[in-house]
């Protein structure tokens, strides 16, 4: 079975989350806005694909369980999945690929998602055309992944993209992400997913973060005697402590990104 990654909400929402990270890391605000309007658009509240992505994520983010609780949320998730409407489902993919092609441009899906066998093997699973024989092996190895088992191989079962294809996703994946300290990934990553949950794992994400960066600073100047470098570090904690207290912007996205890797810096230098 050929797999349609364009049909895959999954790897729709992660390729859209690369090419979100891709515009703010290169300052390109009218893609920017143009990802965000997509996302909130088909991502958030209640809409098909919101749903569906849930659906998707409850298999996707499970991980380091028992098999019994594994099965049983792969079983959970089927029931679910089936009780959706899947031509409203095709309805929204296809005006969605419509928008991403005309506003973004076709190279949106050579993005490379490492992950990209996991989503193809799952929305397998879900997938009606999918045989009896590949269903069975696909959810037993999704199974073994929530239950961390054996890693993760759909190689033999499914091939969703030969050499050249996986290749060209190589080729084409701006390098710029993979450059990221892994706090600055998890920061963009849970600023993605706010224009879907409306912003609640951001906030509960910034409350340490913000917290660890905040100590990280003070720490590092404890006792500092230059008065215009103790101005400039309580500036900063002063302005990491206001973000707790009014909207996230776009700019202090980027301040924190800035203010993350000052930190690492500093924890090299010591």
């Amino acid at each position: 079975m050929k797999h349609n990654k364009k049909r895959n909400t999954a790897f729709i929402y992660e390729t859209l989350s690369r090419e979100l990270t891709k515009a703010i890391i290169e300052k390109d605000n009218v893609k920017k806005e143009q990802i965000v309007s997509i996302f909130k658009e088909y991502f958030s509240g209640t809409s098909i694909l919101s749903q569906e992505l849930q659906i998707y994520k409850s298999i996707l983010d499970t991980s380091n369980i028992k098999k019994n609780l594994a099965e049983r949320i792969l079983q959970e998730s089927k029931t679910a999945h089936a009780s959706l409407n899947e031509k409203s489902i095709f309805d929204a993919q296809s005006q969605l690929i419509a928008k991403v092609n005309k506003g973004l441009g076709q190279q949106v899906w050579s993005n490379f998602i490492p992950n990209f066998k996991f989503l193809a093997s799952v929305d397998a699973i879900f997938n009606k055309k999918t045989s009896l024989k590949g269903r069975v092996l696909f959810e037993q190895a999704a199974v073994d992944t929530m239950s961390e088992k054996q890693q993760f191989s759909g190689d033999a079962e499914l091939k969703p993209v030969d050499a050249l294809t996986y290749r060209t996703f190589i080729d084409k994946f701006n390098g710029k992400y993979e450059t990221l300290l892994q706090e600055q990934k998890d920061l963009l990553n849970n600023y993605i997913a706010s224009f879907a949950d409306e912003g609640f794992e951001m906030r509960l994400y910034l409350n340490g973060e913000l917290g660890r960066l905040k100590s990280a600073l003070t720490e590092s100047f404890e006792g500092e005697q230059d008065e215009l470098v103790k101005q400039n570090i309580e500036g900063v904690t002063e302005y990491l402590e206001g973000f707790r207290k009014r909207e996230f912007s776009d700019n202090d996205l980027i301040k924190v990104l800035k203010t993350q890797e000052l930190v690492q810096e500093l924890s090299t230098n010591d």
